[in-house]
């Protein structure tokens, strides 16, 4: 049976918990939402606030999982982020966003796992 692409985006997101986890990274939400958008996981790094999309891919025919993030996509992480740190005390000054792109293969395993740490700049 072929994966739905929200059950293939729920297994990335436990994928990229664990992989965050055993890097230090202290997570404080996940699937945070607010009328902005959405952020799958939101996790402290050290002295940073790390907004992390992850991204999941079973086959590179469209390109690689960071290469969907369109700037649109990139804008609303923006917004999303400000809108947690404005909601949000005692927490962190600095913040990043980054991407955890992950390509499965047939078997739903993961072939990659990459961390891209702040992905999603200023810009």
């Amino acid at each position: 049976r072929t994966m739905k692409r929200r059950d293939t985006g729920m297994l990335g997101e436990r994928i990229a918990l664990d992989f965050l986890k055993k890097r230090g990274y202290h997570i404080l939400e996940t699937n945070y939402r607010c009328p902005r958008g959405e952020i799958d996981i939101i996790a402290r790094d050290k002295d940073y606030l790390a907004f992390i999309e992850v991204r999941t891919k079973r086959s590179l025919d469209f390109g690689s999982p960071e290469e969907s993030i369109t700037p649109v996509k990139k804008e609303r992480l923006r917004t999303t982020a400000l809108h947690y740190r404005q909601s949000h005390r005692n927490i962190p000054s600095l913040w990043r966003i980054d991407i955890v792109a992950i390509e499965l293969d047939e078997k739903s395993k993961p072939s990659r796992i990459e961390l891209i740490d702040n992905a999603v700049g200023d810009d």
